[in-house]
């Protein structure tokens, strides 16, 4: 029997490996609830959950190793939400984005690319209702193997602009379940901070803000407060030229040490959201008055090594005579001229190698209406990628 067309029935739980599951229009919502912690009591004692170890290990190694691509991979997210022995065996099986140089489960996008070669990504804008929506993709066409990854919608205030990130596409506010962060704008447009929702691996000072609202502890776990923890801040400015020439780019990366850049570097690795989805308490709310609301926006150095942290610039573009314009290499991955197109490297302030600074980190540019394309690699993740792209949408800085 194919475990693909598996059919399991206990205690009137169904879960089938078939291939009528959606893929590009799949939001992470299910496959957060396919990727669940919850273990349903009528699996625990069921025939598939008390495989022989070393059967059921090889059995799963096969099927990680044949399903590399989406949207055949969902078998791989639907084998790990079986039970709770096949999910721990899928963890060990499911190597991390930065030596697999696949994006598997939801976690995969907080965590760093691979670290040889950049993750080919694209954003498609929704100029309707200012939603941005990230897919796995190796070019800029729609089609079903596309796999959804994050989506962003942009609120103006008054003072500031707020894109709220969220791992499901029908869903993208700061009180959903599936929210993991936000990039904020000052008035101005000129400068950006990207807030995670839970601190990062070395811990952080989580700052509020007038827009926290109440959250259940059905959605956060006590132990992890939901919050705005600030990874990294970008700033924009014109260069010497004034608006004829490029802006000048700076991203500092508050959770990565400088030292990731190098040969045998390391960046924080999550290994799993901190909130959890099974706490069965009553739902109250977390924060409880006005006395606990933030206005404090100040930034804390979040990296655990005794050394500076991680400042990425934009590669300055050379002048092309025949065209009369700046240009970039983007090797075939960028078609369109516009000013949001940039790469960023690593800037000489983190005192690395030269080698290191001619390193595409991140780019990002466009490639017809409304299509962008977001190719990252290690040290940063795709979320973090995700919300300096944003970015680029919501600068006042423009050249001519």
């Amino acid at each position: 029997m194919s475990f693909r067309s598996i059919i399991l029935d206990r205690k009137g739980f169904e879960v089938k490996f078939g291939y009528g599951m959606r893929s590009r229009s799949q939001s992470h919502s299910d496959v957060i609830a396919q990727d669940s912690l919850v273990v349903l009591d009528g699996l625990k004692q069921s025939c598939w959950a008390n495989m022989p170890p070393e059967l059921l290990r090889d059995v799963l190694m096969r099927i990680e190793a044949s399903e590399n691509t989406w949207p055949s991979r969902k078998h791989v997210v639907a084998c790990a939400g079986v039970c709770r022995s096949w999910r721990d065996i899928m963890k060990e099986i499911v190597k991390s984005p930065q030596v697999s140089s696949m994006l598997t489960f939801p976690i995969s996008l907080k965590q760093p690319g691979p670290r040889d070669s950049l993750l080919q990504c694209y954003i498609r804008r929704n100029r309707g209702n200012q939603t941005y929506y990230l897919f796995l993709g190796l070019n800029q066409a729609s089609t079903d193997d596309d796999k959804f990854l994050l989506a962003a919608r942009k609120f103006r205030r008054a003072t500031h602009t707020d894109y709220i990130i969220s791992l499901n596409n029908g869903d993208v506010s700061r009180g959903s379940s599936t929210y993991i962060g936000k990039l904020r704008s000052n008035f101005l447009g000129t400068k950006f901070t990207v807030y995670d929702a839970r601190p990062p691996i070395c811990g952080a000072k989580v700052t509020k803000s007038r827009s926290t609202r109440l959250v259940s502890l059905k959605q956060v776990s006590p132990r992890v407060p939901a919050g705005n923890y600030p990874i990294a801040h970008i700033s924009y400015d014109l260069n010497v030229l004034g608006s004829r020439g490029p802006r000048i780019m700076q991203c500092v990366m508050d959770a990565i040490p400088a030292s990731a850049v190098e040969p045998g570097g390391v960046a924080p690795t999550q290994t799993q959201f901190l909130h959890s989805r099974i706490d069965t308490s009553p739902s109250i709310p977390f924060f409880r008055s006005k006395s606990t609301r933030m206005e404090n926006l100040q930034s804390v150095p979040l990296t655990c090594q005794n050394e500076g942290t991680l400042v990425l610039r934009n590669k300055s573009p050379r002048w092309h005579e025949q065209l009369q314009c700046w240009c970039l290499n983007f090797n075939g991955r960028v078609t369109v001229a516009s000013v949001k197109n940039f790469q960023l490297v690593a800037s000489p302030k983190n005192g690395v190698s030269e080698q290191a600074q001619e390193n595409v980190i991140l780019q990002f540019g466009k490639v017809g209406k409304d299509v962008f394309t977001m190719d990252y690699q290690y040290p940063i993740s795709a979320f973090e990628a995700f919300a300096i792209c944003l970015s680029s949408f919501d600068t006042k800085i423009a050249c001519e």
